[in-house]
C-alpha cells in the first residue's frame, strides 16, 4: 500500500512540475510582441542565430546578411556538414512580413520585440528538396 501511494505523490508532483514548466514556456512566448515590417530598413545588418532543422539533424549556427536593397547573404556551419554553406536571395515586406526567396528554397520571417526593446527574427523555411526549418536570430552586435 505504501508503495501506491508513494507513485501517487510522485506522479502528483511531476504533473505539477511539468504544468509549471509550461506555464512559463507560455509566459515567455507572450513576452515578445510581433513588429509590423513596413520598410526594408527595419532589418537591414548582420543577424545572427540557430537554425532548428525539422529532421535529424542537430541545430546550428547562422549569419544573416540583409542590405537596403533586399538581397541577402547567408551563412551555416552545421556540425555535421563540413565546412560552411553559403546562399542568397532577395526578401520582400508584405503584410509586415519578411518574404524571403533563395537560391536553395523560401521562407517568411516575422519579427518580434520584447520588454527591452531587442529584436528577435522568426524564420519558418521550406528548402528546395522539400525539407523545412526554423531559425532564431538576433541583430549582430
Amino acid at each position: 500500500m505504501a508503495i501506491g501511494t508513494g507513485l501517487r505523490s510522485l506522479a502528483t508532483v511531476l504533473t505539477a512540475l511539468v504544468v509549471g514548466f509550461a506555464a512559463t514556456l507560455v509566459g515567455c512566448a507572450t513576452a515578445s510582441n510581433p513588429v509590423a515590417v513596413s520598410d526594408i530598413t527595419t532589418v537591414t545588418g548582420t543577424w545572427q542565430g540557430i537554425v532548428y532543422p525539422n529532421s535529424e539533424l542537430d541545430p546550428y549556427r547562422v549569419t544573416l546578411t540583409i542590405r537596403d536593397d533586399g538581397t541577402y547573404d547567408v551563412v551555416s556551419a552545421a556540425r555535421q556538414l563540413l565546412g560552411t554553406s553559403r546562399g542568397k536571395g532577395t526578401v520582400e515586406i508584405r503584410d509586415g512580413r519578411l518574404i524571403m526567396e533563395g537560391e536553395r528554397g523560401r521562407g517568411v520571417g516575422r519579427v518580434l520585440k520584447d520588454r527591452d526593446g531587442n529584436l528577435t527574427m522568426i524564420v519558418d523555411a521550406t528548402l528546395s528538396d522539400n525539407s523545412t526549418l526554423s531559425v532564431q536570430l538576433s541583430p549582430s552586435k
